[in-house]
């Protein structure tokens, strides 16, 4: 059944975006649902459709959002075996697999992480969002690696996404980088946007885009005269936009390896072990993995942190660089 939110704005209330007054007096719907319902023609602002989010809001204004039925998936099961770290009635912890898609696009509509949980349990995903993502909350890269939390009902994703709005989730990412990053440790605090030249692209900018902040520390730093410089980061996310570490590691000058969208071009060196040169330039993804994820229980209240290990073609780099130094 479709429900109904009637507001009128008060004066206190006078020039907020339209969509933050919304989320501010309906605190049950995220922001980000709000923002897509709104895209979806489902606002009305004295009797006229709204799209634009972003619409200033006066003293008096008579808002009216409908939010409609869920829309049922129609989507095919995709015979997948799924890592499930953890499970309850509410919620599941994924260890996602690089080369996989989170939910059907352009190109794919059938072998994704999506098109897998309909197979494992098609009447366990919250269905509040784009009929093409039932349960997602967010969204790790193809190419990446590691853990992602998926909502089984509508309320553990309202709840989720609040968490993921407010920047409140934990995650921490391992990475392994050209070049010898400096500080050893830091914090990188930009503007991310689409990039003008590339739109499957994003880049740092100095006048326009979504605030991005990543917190970086070196782990281990690899340096030898047989092996091209090399260092093993963990970065701690603040904010979650497209693409933000590989951007950001890229705007630094030390993108990550196996990185075929965001690259430097670095000197080859001829010295380097065989089998750590095949591994390091035949590696058919980035070296990027969701190793942490942390979060309130919509339900539980209570806080669960998750880990996961760094997958096995990863594993053996950091094993071939170890060995170098004997």
């Amino acid at each position: 059944m479709k429900k109904k939110i009637n507001l009128i704005v008060e004066e206190k209330d006078k020039n907020l975006r339209v969509d933050v007054f919304i989320n501010k007096k309906e605190k049950s719907i995220s922001r980000t649902r709000v923002k897509n319902l709104i895209l979806d023609k489902h606002l009305s602002l004295n009797d006229r459709i709204i799209i634009d989010p972003s619409k200033k809001i006066n003293f008096g204004d008579n808002i009216n959002l409908i939010i409609p039925e869920p829309k049922k998936a129609s989507l095919k099961p995709f015979k997948f075996k799924l890592d499930i770290v953890y499970e309850d009635e509410d919620l599941i912890v994924l260890n996602k697999p690089s080369g996989i898609i989170m939910h059907p696009g352009a190109g794919n509509f059938d072998n994704t992480i999506v098109n897998a949980l309909i197979n494992y349990d098609k009447n366990s995903l919250s269905n509040i969002g784009d009929e093409l993502r039932p349960g997602i909350v967010h969204r790790i890269d193809k190419n990446t690696s590691g853990l992602v939390v998926i909502a089984k009902n509508n309320q553990a994703h309202e709840d989720l996404s609040m968490q993921f709005s407010k920047h409140s989730i934990t995650r921490i990412y391992q990475l392994l980088i050209w070049g010898k990053i400096r500080p050893s440790k830091g914090r990188i605090e930009t503007l991310i946007s689409r990039s003008s030249k590339n739109r499957q692209m994003m880049e740092v900018s100095n006048s326009k885009g979504k605030k991005a902040i990543t917190n970086y520390k070196t782990i281990e730093l690899f340096e030898n005269k047989n092996t091209p410089t090399l260092s093993l980061l963990e970065c701690k996310l603040e904010t979650g936009r497209t693409h933000q570490i590989r951007v950001h590691m890229n705007y630094l000058g030390n993108s990550i390896v196996g990185d075929d969208k965001y690259k430097k071009k670095f000197k080859k060196i001829n010295n380097i072990d065989p089998l750590l040169k095949d591994c390091l330039m035949n590696l058919n993804r980035q070296f990027l993995h969701a190793k942490t994820i942390g979060f309130i229980h919509p339900k539980k209240n209570k806080e669960m942190i998750f880990n996961s290990i760094l997958p096995q073609e990863l594993k053996i780099i950091i094993k071939l660089l170890r060995n170098t130094r004997k």
